[in-house]
């Protein structure tokens, strides 16, 4: 049997949302990753002898993000699969990545994006025709 908190019962709170948990709870209080930031489209992989149990200081959300990373998948689509937000998952990534359980391949350089008078010709070719 579960015991009931103490005060008023809210509405929004029912027994199928099971238990709520603060982003800032899942991080520790911490907004930024200590390994850097992570661009959204940046690739995740879990190293090749990864093995989530042997490292019992893990979270739950991070031995989840482990598991979704033994095939290469972006920091976006990570976020989304565990419902969580893009900071929370990119502070939990960090903790992996230090802890040397998954690479992070960062999209390449926008160096080699168009210049942005190239672009203007091309759009005021387009609004010509």
């Amino acid at each position: 049997m579960r015991a009931e908190p103490p005060g008023p019962r809210h509405e929004w709170l029912d027994d199928e949302a099971g238990p709520v948990v603060r982003p800032y709870a899942v991080t520790g209080g911490r907004v930024a990753s200590a390994a850097g930031d992570f661009d959204l489209v940046a690739f995740v992989l879990a190293t090749r002898d990864t093995d989530p149990h042997d490292h019992p200081h893990l979270h739950p959300e991070h031995r989840h993000l482990v598991a979704l990373a033994v095939e290469p998948v972006s920091v976006a689509e990570l976020a989304a699969h565990l419902d969580l937000a893009v900071g929370v998952v990119r502070v939990l990534l960090g903790d992996l990545l230090t802890g040397g359980l998954v690479t992070v391949h960062e999209p390449s350089s926008t160096a080699f994006l168009p210049d942005d008078n190239i672009l203007k010709a091309v759009a005021n070719g387009l609004r010509a025709l």
